[in-house]
């Protein structure tokens, strides 16, 4: 159900107010520190923000895919650390167990990620294994009405902060595909779990990730998302939750496009050069066009593709074609914001320079651009066939 329009704007206001009075303070402290500080984190959860897309009957907000790219549109305003925090959360790490989760599983944890009590992660890329999901080597291997898991997990989002870990491993070991892929919930705490060191990251810092070790990791057949009858299903699972998470991480790559393009042009306004402002230089002017057109369309696009999947249409093929064209595109506005700025643009003081390095990531995570392509010409070709 979504919330009445004066409702979202009330929350979207609260939102703005919080992410420009306390966050963007708190962006090279963060930056510098390589961390969020208890006491924004603590207000972080107090907004609500951990439970975004999490059905209200367990604590959340329940936002629509409409209301909820709105809300990242303003999250994305600043640093993107801050948003990573809570998006496991809203996303990869809850959406599994909300859609395929047995109502005892849900139950006991939806709440406690709501809040930000508990912190989710989703475990499934490998060193030899992304998005080539039958390459996975992770196994779980039966043992009476338990499984025992073993292998490692790489590059995993907010792993050094989680309890909760969506863990994909391989069932069927006679299986080559992600056919025999199961999708497992493992507490932070179950014996044979470690953690790597913390990676060094090119940008956003504050945001974490490490290797998940799973080593001998035994867990009841009952942490099956879904229960036993979903053995083998954990692929299915994980491919459920990808619009969403496209379609958010969508918004965020627009909304930072937005913050850049308006530093850019206070800068453009403020800087002068041959005796008046470089905003009235017919070249930057045509710099400022540019981002300012694409950022609109990202955002055009996104709206009406959060609309048309609240609609409960499929949108497989427009939240790739979304995620594919907002990550390249404020790759482009954060080079030509660096540009516009000059030496500026260059220096660490100005912020920019950490925004240029924080989106490039965006291109990679929750699918690489080329994936997109993939996904867009192989749903295309589909299409057309039937």
């Amino acid at each position: 159900m979504s919330l009445d329009p004066e409702t979202l704007s009330q929350f979207l206001d609260m939102l703005d107010r919080f992410v420009r009075e306390r966050l963007v303070p708190n962006e090279e402290r963060v930056a510098d520190d390589d961390a969020i500080p208890d006491d924004l984190v603590h207000e972080i959860r107090d907004m609500g923000l951990f439970g975004l897309s999490i059905p209200e009957e367990y604590g959340g907000l329940g936002l629509t895919m409409h209301e909820e790219v709105q809300a990242a549109f303003v999250l994305g305003q600043t640093s993107p650390a801050f948003r990573s925090l809570v998006g496991t959360n809203n996303g990869i790490g809850s959406q599994g167990l909300i859609i395929d989760g047995t109502p005892q599983q849900k139950e006991s944890y939806l709440p406690q990620l709501a809040t930000g009590e508990m912190v989710a992660s989703f475990a499934l890329t490998e060193p030899e294994a992304g998005s080539d999901a039958g390459s996975l080597r992770t196994s779980a291997r039966k043992d009476g009405d338990h499984y025992i898991l073993s292998g490692t997990k790489r590059f995993i989002t907010n792993a050094p902060r989680a309890g909760l870990f969506t863990v994909f491993a391989r069932t069927d070991p006679s299986s080559k595909t992600s056919a025999g892929v199961t999708a497992f919930l493992v507490e932070a705490d179950t014996s044979g779990l470690s953690l790597g060191p913390i990676d060094r990251k090119m940008g956003q810092k504050g945001s974490h990730t490490c290797d998940v070790i799973l080593d001998g990791c035994r867990v009841h057949e009952s942490a099956i998302i879904g229960g036993p009858d979903r053995l083998g299903q954990g692929f299915k699972t994980a491919m459920k939750v990808l619009d969403r998470g496209r379609l958010h991480i969508s918004a965020v790559c627009t909304g930072n496009a937005e913050r850049l393009i308006r530093d850019s042009l206070e800068y453009a306004m403020d800087r002068k050069q041959f005796g008046e402002p470089i905003a009235e230089k017919q070249l930057v002017q045509a710099m400022l066009a540019d981002s300012r057109t694409e950022a609109f369309a990202a955002r055009c696009m996104i709206e009406e593709t959060a609309r048309r999947k609240d609609a409960g249409q499929n949108v497989s093929i427009d939240a790739a074609c979304c995620k594919m064209y907002a990550s390249e595109m404020v790759g482009r506005v954060a080079d030509r914001a660096v540009q516009i700025l000059g030496g500026a643009g260059y220096i660490a003081d100005y912020g920019v320079e950490r925004f240029f390095r924080d989106v490039r990531l965006f291109r990679i995570y929750e699918g690489t651009t080329q994936i997109q392509q993939l996904v867009i010409a192989r749903g295309m070709i589909r299409q057309a066939s039937a």
